[in-house]
């Protein structure tokens, strides 16, 4: 598969304040993340894709997923994308979009559906509480085995499948990463590394550090204020201890959600740079 260079998609994905409506713009968004920093939100088209919402079937009932890929192409590297706590939102979705637009079969899953929806909620610590806290981390799983079976039959490559997610996406890549033989690969966006041991959440990613499956990379900021250095430099230890084939690269100056350009915290060139080297991974282990 060509890899097509970030920085040569920019011109056809980044749109101005003059090309659309803010508030038009903001309705694809979740409330709690409201108002969008219209001016730096990347827009990528749908030409030459198959996208949008579908369902598919799990254990107990259908699980809502966004799917992207090429109209054309099967057997395709496959990656699951998984949102952060505000759900599969415009900006996972452009995610997907921008995967697809490199060739990729992106599937993002509505992974809190049973619980509730986080889109309604306005505030961080609402979501939290009415939505996420509620989401047992053994359904996240079984979900992913289901949608990663799907795909293998629906044209992705079985042999080449990945999991890449932001925020609280990022603990899910790393504990997935572990969970599931068939992921080649993963890269995690300032995911949460260390928690409470609840019913819902037994394990975290520092707890399995010494034991990791699949090759994970992290993408971590030096200045995120939700996730301490300290984590970071614990897991990177154990990991290098571990063998070295998964590591935490940190962005000095980067708060937390540096990649999510809707928000204040987006950070330009450090995005960028992360895509690149999640591209870069993603090719070295074969997706």
């Amino acid at each position: 598969m060509d890899q097509q260079d970030f920085d040569s998609l920019l011109p056809q994905l980044r749109l101005t304040r003059r090309d659309f409506i803010a508030t038009t713009l903001g309705g694809g968004f979740a409330l709690a993340v409201q108002p969008i920093m219209a001016q730096t939100v990347i827009q990528t088209d749908s030409e030459g894709l198959s996208a949008g919402f579908m369902q598919i079937p799990v254990a107990d009932g259908m699980l809502e997923v966004y799917r992207a890929a090429p109209a054309q192409g099967r057997k395709l590297p496959t990656v699951l994308v998984i949102s952060e706590i505000f759900g599969v939102h415009a900006y996972i979705q452009d995610v997907c979009r921008r995967l697809a637009k490199l060739g990729y079969l992106a599937l993002a899953p509505n992974l809190f559906a049973r619980q509730g929806d986080p889109a309604k909620y306005g505030s961080a610590p609402e979501i939290h509480a009415n939505v996420i806290s509620k989401v047992p981390d053994a359904q996240v799983k079984a979900d992913l085995d289901a949608l990663s079976a799907w795909a293998a039959h629906n044209g992705g490559d079985a042999g080449r499948l990945a999991i890449t997610g932001f925020c609280w996406g990022g603990r899910i890549t790393w504990l997935y990463a572990n969970h599931n033989p068939a992921i080649k690969a993963g890269v995690a966006w300032y995911g949460r590394l260390r928690g409470d041991v609840r019913a819902n959440t037994p394990r975290h990613p520092l707890d399995q550090a010494d034991n990791m499956q699949a090759p994970v990379l992290g993408l971590y900021g030096g200045q995120d204020q939700g996730i301490p250095n300290a984590d970071v430099d614990a897991m990177n230890a154990m990991l290098k201890a571990a063998g070295g084939k998964s590591y935490i690269h940190v962005y000095a100056d980067a708060p937390h959600a540096f990649h999510a350009d809707y928000r204040p915290n987006y950070r330009a060139a450090e995005a960028r740079d992360g895509w690149q080297r999640m591209l870069a991974w993603l090719k070295q282990h074969g997706v």
